[in-house]
């Protein structure tokens, strides 16, 4: 989201806007953080110093690999689920130091072009980081900021350049930096501070899950915030809208000191609605799950009050590895999520790999349209061993908890036909080999995010158990719009009526033939739509944890028979402008 900086009549005031990742809002004392690529000089070297330059490398390596060590020791200190995230975040650092494809491409460009091992890890770092960029998943395209962390870490320790801290802070502190990694952000003391902004980074991103498991208020992605403040200044963050205020005028701070007093009297109040359940004035329950991308999130969503997980994102499993992990692997990672939510259900989806994204990553080569490629679904009935280790896994897993299977990116019946047939065959094995697994094959669902999908939804609905809506591809490949591009991400709209149109009758399908049906994309956590989704036939969401007591206060208080008459209305507008206004000004 690049922006201009507002600058206000007050000498050196601006308002910049960027990403709110990290909720609340602080008023603090402007302190810049500088650390920047670490500079990578670049020579020839004769061919008698290639095998001594690998040697070289390889230390840098093992350096590398004994500082996550460290950081480990430092993620005990953390808050539980920050210090699992950065736990997490160790482990891919780890794989990409052995033998991965970062170190053998480094090894290559040591070997074969005869340069010096900091500009081949430049090198090399610039390839993979091209590669993530590329890829049409916001979540994977912020792990480039991982392989460029990794990158420097090992410059630094071939270039032996020391790595900067943060010492003597002053109270109240609020970081601006270029960009801060997930390890900078395990090193912030909340007890100085306050909260961080950064010109780079973006709401799937590490740090972001990092400030939100320490609770900092936090603005990523704004662009101007370097040119734009001084140490010292006085800045405001504001963590729910990503607003940043520089150097605010007396009425301006005013202004926020109520808006904060505010905001942590109305989490104080949303509290209490932890333990109560989701049900309209009028007597209708809404089931109100999570989204989860990573275990560590589990303490945020049981703290939530969420009835269970509404969509497990299993991609943490696979990235930033050069293999792929095995049944006994993924079984213990879903094993250790399942036990955790004690009984209640966890809806796993299965991978949504493919076109670009993590083959590419482990060396496959970059399709021409990857949005419209060889993924999801379709790339894991191409590679069957890739899909029975993951279906195998979650029926083992089914023995500790109430578990789902969502098929991602189905289009049509026989492919979900195709995974049910596999999953049957899986089990039957797993039972003759005496492995515990359930006598009732999980639920079976599909995940409706293509147009076609949802338009065919009443054959899908013959072949499945569940429904799980995801809003957020839906709109994309609906008005032909990439969220994540500058130039049209204005025009991305989840409530455009050809959208909601496609909500509708999916929702209808299901109903018709009697499976559940949820919504788990981004529209799921806005109070706003609350009453929209509900009024059409919803009666499960599923949202990121933070926004689920925000959701839960707007369905208790709102009355079912209102909302069914608000969607009849909003269905039979065709103007996205006027469909906007009736629900910015509905009850």
């Amino acid at each position: 989201m690049k922006t201009r900086p507002d600058h206000s009549e007050a000498a050196g005031s601006a308002v910049l806007h960027g990403h709110g990742v990290g909720p609340g809002i602080v008023i603090g004392v402007a302190c810049l953080h500088e650390p920047g690529d670490v500079h990578a000089p670049e020579h020839r070297i004769p061919a008698s110093r290639v095998d001594a330059e690998k040697r070289r490398f390889a230390t840098a390596v093992a350096d590398a690999s004994t500082e996550l060590e460290t950081l480990r020791e430092k993620a005990g200190d953390l808050p539980a689920q920050a210090g699992e995230e950065l736990g997490f975040l160790l482990d891919a650092y780890g794989h990409m130091l052995k033998g991965s494809r970062l170190i053998r491409g480094v090894e290559t460009r040591i070997e074969h072009d005869r340069i010096n091992a900091e500009a081949a890890v430049r090198y090399e770092i610039s390839a993979l980081n091209d590669a993530f960029q590329a890829m049409d998943d916001p979540y994977l395209q912020q792990r480039a900021d991982d392989i460029r962390d990794i990158g420097n870490k090992l410059i630094r320790h071939l270039s032996a350049a020391p790595q900067k801290a943060f010492q003597n802070l002053p109270r109240n502190a609020v970081i601006v930096s270029h960009e801060l990694t997930p390890a900078d952000t395990a090193l912030l003391d909340p007890e100085t501070v306050a909260g961080f902004v950064t010109a780079c980074g973006g709401a799937e991103s590490h740090t972001a899950i990092m400030a939100r498991s320490l609770g900092l208020p936090a603005v990523l992605a704004v662009p101007d915030i370097m040119s734009s403040v001084q140490r010292g200044d006085t800045i405001i963050l504001d963590g729910v809208t990503g607003t940043v205020v520089i150097n605010p005028d007396q009425d301006t701070l005013a202004s926020y000191r109520i808006r904060r007093a505010d905001f942590l009297r109305s989490c104080r109040n949303l509290g209490r609605l932890r333990d109560l359940p989701a049900v309209t004035s009028d007597g209708t329950t809404i089931r109100l799950m999570a989204n989860i991308e990573l275990p560590g999130e589990i303490d945020t969503i049981l703290s939530s009050g969420a009835e269970g997980i509404g969509l497990f994102r299993s991609e943490f499993m696979y990235m930033n590895r050069p293999d792929w992990p095995d049944e006994d692997e993924q079984y213990r990672a879903l094993k250790t999520v399942v036990q955790r939510m004690e009984g209640k259900p966890v809806t796993i989806r299965i991978l949504d790999a493919g076109g670009d994204k993590l083959t590419t990553a482990l060396g496959g080569s970059m399709p021409a349209n990857p949005a419209l490629g060889l993924r999801a679904v379709r790339f894991l009935l191409s590679s069957p061993a890739v899909l029975e280790a993951q279906l195998a896994a979650i029926l083992r897993v089914a023995v500790h908890g109430p578990v789902r299977i969502l098929v991602p990116m189905v289009c049509t019946v026989s492919e979900i036909t195709a995974v049910r047939e596999c999953l049957g065959a899986v089990h039957s094995r797993l039972k003759k080999t005496r492995i515990p697994v359930p006598d009732t094959i999980p639920p079976l669902g599909v995940m409706i995010e293509v147009p076609g999908a949802a338009l065919a939804a009443d054959a899908l609905a013959t072949a499945s158990d569940f429904f799980a809506i995801g809003t957020n591809d839906l709109t994309q490949y609906t008005l032909a719009i990439d969220r994540t591009d500058q130039e049209v991400a204005h025009l991305y709209n989840p409530t455009h009526p050809a959208v909601l149109r496609l909500i509708h009758f999916t929702t209808g399908a299901a109903l018709r033939a009697g499976i559940p049906v949820s919504v788990c994309g981004e529209i799921a956590g806005d109070p706003r739509l609350a009453a929209l989704l509900v009024g059409i036939g919803i009666r499960e969401l599923s949202m990121a944890a933070g926004s689920l007591p925000r959701v839960k206060n707007r369905i208790r208080h709102l009355a079912y028979w209102a909302a069914e008459e608000h969607a009849r209305q909003v269905m039979s507008e065709h103007d996205p402008t006027r469909i906007e206004t009736m629900i910015e000004t509905f009850g």
